[in-house]
């Protein structure tokens, strides 16, 4: 990498040529850096394909277009602003130190994979921007993907040539390992000490990524943030989604919806989602799961996923690959702004009958666990164990034998809003990317997060990314998960490390599913 003369321009190569980025004289950035083809025409619902060569430098200093999607109330939530979108999505973005390390003693990278209930967000959020990773000597690199029916919907039902789109959103992460793999020395990073990490759907992602053969050796470690490997449809959900799908849209083959309008196939989700909200408790009775409400997610196919992915983990899917994984405590507070709490017990019962066979113990398992807690809070405190905790736990277990495996509880309440987003699903990312200081993001964390816990979080993270062992001063020494203890670092203001917090409720699961 050389530095353009007193310019603040900065030229790298890569495989499909030269690239022109920039520096502030400590990190430099390289910004909508296309990975695979533009998916669309022949290309739409397909596998991404490779980016063709350029002569000469191309300039990598503004962020690409993202995935279209439908817009979200979560973007002023989480600090941003609506993004341009484009079919023409598939772009990352890398920040790396401006001086570069010995080749001899590369840097680690860690590559991010965001949420957004595999139908929202982007790698350019502002909420992922990478500049504090790379200041303490780590390669970041951020990605988009193709996002709800472009990037989940399968067509094999329709036409079997078109077998396997369900999981095309999951092959543009994995070209875009492929892309770190091949080029990220350039960058002076390392590409046999690659952490990929993601939140939300991101890490359902990396959770899927770690059973999926086409990712094997392409990631070292992994970090699963509120995420985990059962977020997978099976073959005949996913039959059944674009069957739905394909009725509100109006179209009969898949020439059809491959030649649509963007514009119409996101109406079409838009409508998909409406009815699922209409009558939530209905839907989830007729669903049994609370990912349902999901209108496109991956599909354990066979082919691409496994179709047992949790499974195929246990068995030694991801050997050798550390994990850091964990969730926060009050997950459920998010979803619980968009929709209210059961209004009495008898309530609360019905809607447990949709995800529990048994909503009375439930019931009486929480409250011995949560004492003090409202009716709402005991809700919020089941729907976080079954959509997050548990599942967690449960990844966790499968991959603990196979890798040192270690897990985190995010207890630290923000009181913006008045107190109501607490714990809730997404409140460590500004702390893992150290950026409570950003004032858009005061909405989420409030103006007075801490900022001790954020630099002790991203330190921790990259800890993790560069010796396989998340560390960081004011965190207690952290074990890995054994055979019989389960340690749990507690991350608030204070960090502590503590036995199985609410081991009670886990067991509880554990007890009442061969998989808990």
């Amino acid at each position: 990498m050389t530095a353009n003369g007193s310019t603040s321009d900065v030229l790298v190569s890569t495989t499909h040529g030269t690239l022109r980025g920039t520096t502030d004289g400590s990190v430099a950035r390289f910004l909508g850096v296309p990975f695979a083809a533009a998916p669309v025409g022949d290309l739409r619902f397909r596998p991404p394909a490779p980016f063709p060569a350029w002569d000469g430098a191309r300039d990598a200093v503004e962020t690409g277009p993202v995935c279209p999607q439908n817009p979200s109330l979560m973007d002023a939530l989480f600090g941003g602003e609506a993004e341009q979108w484009d079919e023409d999505c598939l772009f990352l973005n890398v920040w790396t130190p401006s001086a570069l390390p010995d080749p001899a003693t590369p840097l680690p990278v860690m590559v991010w994979i965001h949420g957004g209930g595999f139908e929202m967000g982007s790698g350019s959020s502002p909420l992922y921007n990478g500049t504090h990773f790379a200041a303490s000597g780590v390669v970041l690199v951020t990605l988009n993907y193709r996002l709800g029916a472009l990037g989940f919907l399968e067509l094999g039902g329709v036409d079997p040539a078109y077998t396997g789109s369900g999981n095309v959103g999951l092959l543009d992460q994995i070209a875009a390992l492929e892309w770190v793999r091949d080029n990220i020395a350039n960058f002076g990073g390392d590409p046999s000490n690659v952490t990929v990490f993601g939140q939300s759907a991101g890490a359902m992602s990396v959770s899927l990524l770690l059973s999926m053969p086409r990712a094997r050796g392409l990631f070292q470690k992994a970090i699963a943030q509120s995420g985990a490997a059962e977020a997978a449809r099976t073959i005949d959900d996913a039959n059944a989604d674009a069957e739905e799908f394909f009725e509100l849209g109006g179209w009969s083959s898949v020439d059809d919806v491959r030649s649509a309008p963007v514009g119409a196939l996101l109406a079409a989700h838009q409508a998909m989602a409406g009815a699922r909200f209409a009558d939530p408790e209905a839907f989830m009775h007729r669903a049994g799961n609370p990912l349902a409400f999901l209108s496109f997610r991956p599909v354990a196919d066979g082919r691409d996923v496994p179709l047992h992915p949790l499974a195929e983990i246990a068995a030694g899917a991801a050997q050798g690959v550390s994990l850091l994984c964990g969730t926060t405590s009050e997950e459920w507070k998010l979803f619980a702004m968009m929709t209210p709490p059961a209004a009495d017990e008898a309530g609360l019962r019905q809607r447990l009958a949709a995800v529990t066979p048994d909503p009375d113990a439930t019931i009486a398992a929480y409250r011995l666990e949560h004492p003090e807690a409202s009716l709402g809070d005991l809700e919020g405190a089941v729907l976080t164990d079954l959509v997050f905790r548990m599942p967690a736990n449960r990844l966790i277990d499968a991959q603990r034998t196979h890798a040192p495996t270690f897990q985190y509880l995010w207890t630290w309440r923000s009181n913006a809003l008045g107190g109501m987003i607490g714990a809730a699903h997404a409140i460590e990312i500004p702390f893992v990317f150290d950026l409570v200081e950003d004032h858009r993001l005061h909405v989420f964390v409030g103006p007075d997060a801490p900022g001790t816990l954020a630099a002790c979080t991203n330190a921790a993270w990259i800890a993790f990314a560069a010796t396989g062992r998340p560390a960081a001063d004011g965190l207690p020494s952290w074990p890995a998960i054994g055979d019989e203890e389960r340690p749990v670092m507690i991350l608030d203001e204070t960090a502590e490390l503590a036995a199985d917090p609410g081991g009670s409720t886990r067991a509880f699961w554990r007890a009442r599913s061969t998989t808990a």
